[in-house]
């Protein structure tokens, strides 16, 4: 597999299985500047299984996390609109030889209903998703463009959705560039495994099946004009340590050929998958603190990436992840194309299975109680921050002023638009807190967007 050397990365595991306290204090020390970690160092990090160091990693990490991105944490909801699919992944309900699911690919006018139904609770971020379908077939560089106007045309009252990111197929270059003049956010492509003999016997058939192609696509999206990139393992399918490893060897290609890393970090635990026989026992389960601890080091070793969560974990795993380096989660989620029209159901045909049921006020309501601002910001795309810009800011941590203010004017306008009433109430008083810290300059600022909030505008940030 290109970019991964798979004997580097396990001579660097098996010659970190030695603990050294010093060692692992220095790379801490390291962390906290806010540098980047190499591979030898996050190895180090990965061997730990002392637990009082590890509650020193995950101090670290909690540190970290707050310097660059304070305490706010951005929300966000996928939406499938094809589970239409060419490939055999052994792990996932979509594969193709799967009949058990019902296939469906959304029109334009469904992806608006399933949009507004988001909007219409709250909603300000989507992540649209949809299988790989063969070559020719539905799902195809023109149906996401179409998609994406269709996300973006939906309208509830005054509310739009601010930013779609988009997790789909590996595209050609000038496929990629129709996709941003489409005006997605980021495009978000996993490797599922970073070992090589894994890959291949996990993806036996289909597009996907080619290892190079997947990871390839990567730098084309670079090439085509993309510079907000997402990228993830599937933990589960190998080694964790190694996963980990592999992900942070492609972060090194990528900064290293075009000066930007991920622009966002996912961490997804195999969870079972209807007709998927694998997923309900995965080859390399990774344990609760095993997992724990993945999220603290990639923290560490890439600072300035936003790490996501999703509602494949439950809500006690997903709420102690927060203060270990998670910066985005989804909320209220379905992985079905269509899933939301039926909300109160059972999410039949989607992808895997979930375990974080709450609304998104439920998941609101937990975030204030650990004192997190909810955020549905989408500043740093209309502004062009992104990429090598954004990364300028965020590796110092300079980018966490904005980020506040713009949480808060999001956070406000959820509260008046569509909070219950016990949310709103704790709501205000987090935002009255909150302005309190803030120096008399962006204290103006917020007091003009808070007044222009109550006037009924919308979408407005610095």
């Amino acid at each position: 597999m290109k970019y991964i050397n798979e004997e580097r990365i396990n001579n660097l595991l098996v010659d970190a299985t030695k603990f050294d306290s010093r060692k692992i204090d220095a790379i801490l020390n390291k962390a906290k500047l806010l540098k980047r970690l190499t591979l030898e160092e996050s190895a180090s990090l990965l061997a730990v299984d002392d637990l009082v160091y590890m509650q020193k990693i995950f101090s670290a990490a909690s540190f970290v996390k707050d310097k660059i991105y304070g305490r706010r944490v951005v929300l966000f909801a996928p939406l499938y609109i094809s589970n239409l699919c060419a490939n055999n992944c052994l792990y996932c309900a979509f594969k193709a030889d799967n009949s058990l699911i019902k296939r469906r690919a959304l029109n334009p006018l469904e992806i608006i209903d399933q949009t507004e139904w988001l909007l219409g609770h709250g909603h300000k971020r989507i992540l649209m998703v949809c299988g790989e379908d063969a070559p020719g077939g539905k799902a195809n560089v023109d149906y996401y463009v179409e998609a994406v106007r269709a996300i973006y045309a939906a309208e509830v009252g005054k509310n739009k959705i601010k930013r779609v990111n988009v997790n789909c197929a590996p595209l050609n270059i000038d496929e990629f560039k129709k996709l941003k003049a489409s005006g997605i956010g980021t495009y978000q492509l996993f490797q599922e495994t970073y070992n090589h003999e894994t890959y291949l016997r996990m993806h036996p058939k289909g597009p996907k099946s080619d290892p190079d192609n997947r990871i390839d696509a990567i730098d084309r999206a670079f090439t085509a004009g993309i510079d907000d990139i997402g990228i993830g393992a599937l933990y589960g399918l190998y080694d964790y340590r190694f996963e980990t490893l592999g992900l942070l060897s492609h972060v090194e290609h990528m900064e290293k050929k075009f000066k930007v890393g991920p622009h966002t970090i996912s961490v997804p635990r195999i969870e079972p998958a209807d007709g998927a026989e694998l997923s309900f026992n995965p080859p390399y389960k990774i344990t609760d603190e095993e997992f724990k601890k993945v999220v603290a080091v990639l923290r560490l070793s890439v600072p300035y990436t936003g790490i996501i969560i999703s509602t494949r974990e439950n809500p006690e795993m997903r709420d102690s992840l927060l203060s270990l380096g998670v910066s985005q989660v989804s909320a209220a989620s379905r992985t079905s194309p269509g899933g939301y029209s039926d909300f109160d159901k059972e999410d039949t045909g989607g992808q895997f299975s979930l375990n974080d049921y709450r609304s998104l006020d439920e998941v609101i309501a937990t975030l204030v109680k650990h004192d997190y601002i909810p955020s549905f910001c989408a500043a740093c795309y209309r502004m062009e921050r992104t990429g090598e810009v954004f990364m300028d800011m965020a590796k110092p941590g300079t980018i966490k002023g904005k980020c506040s203010i713009n949480a808060l004017v999001t956070f406000k306008e959820y509260l008046d638009d569509f909070a219950s009433e016990p949310v709103r109430k704790s709501g205000y008083k987090m935002i009255e807190r909150y302005f309190k810290q803030l120096d008399h300059l962006e204290q103006e600022k917020l007091k003009v967007l808070f007044a222009h909030v109550d006037s009924g505008v919308r979408d407005e940030y610095v």
